[in-house]
């Protein structure tokens, strides 16, 4: 009988180095259809034509494009949370930490910005929240870490805050068109040490009341 998969997970996983190549190239080319050619181009036969692969073999792993473009976000969530995780694990005070963090995912999202830009305006789903939601989280977690290790209080919630205030300005910067990353990146860094520096007296505050 066959396997049967949700609508918006993969049917199976590949197993070996050959089918590894062909799930890996039709996850590529779903993401170069949407960022040239738009959401509307992208369909499973699109897919399959240009990675070289025929639609029988694409069923094999994807159900659905909605699969497809799944796999697409863990992919991108995998590539983000390891440049990151990287960059806040790196030796240094909080502010430099910060620093790197934050160039490591306008890095990630400058890297392919029409993709970025797409992505963020993907047709909503319930495989896509869930995957939406675990980058939240782990983005979250990754931050969290690095508050705490420099002594920053509640740093579940400052790190919910900081990337709320992130996320809104990356967010207005994208839909601006803006390229400059460096500039974008400056922004950030006052925006994000103007937060923890104002909420560093509150901290003190509540402590000695």
């Amino acid at each position: 009988m066959a396997k049967t998969a949700a609508h918006g997970e993969p049917r199976k996983r590949p197993s070996q180095a050959r089918s590894a190549a062909t799930v890996a190239a039709m996850v590529e080319a779903a993401a170069r259809i949407i960022e040239v050619r738009g959401w509307a181009a992208l369909t499973t036969n699109h897919v399959a034509e240009l990675s070289g692969v025929s639609i029988g073999s694409l069923y094999q792993y994807f159900p659905s494009k909605e699969a497809l473009l799944a796999e697409l976000v863990r992919r991108e969530r995998a590539l983000l949370l390891h440049d990151v995780g990287l960059a806040m694990a790196l030796e240094g005070e909080l502010p430099c930490a910060i620093e790197q963090g934050v160039m490591a995912g306008l890095a990630h999202q400058f890297r392919r910005p029409a993709l970025a830009l797409a992505l963020e305006s993907a047709p909503s789903s319930p495989s896509l929240q869930r995957e939406e939601e675990a980058l939240r989280q782990a983005l979250a977690g990754q931050l969290a870490d690095l508050l705490a290790r420099h002594g920053v209080a509640d740093p579940d919630m400052a790190a919910a805050d900081v990337m709320a205030l992130c996320r809104g300005i990356i967010d207005a910067a994208a839909l601006r068109g803006e390229s400059d990353m460096a500039s974008l990146a400056r922004r950030l860094g006052r925006a994000v040490h103007g937060y923890l520096d104002t909420a560093a007296p509150a901290r003190e505050a509540a402590a000695s009341a």
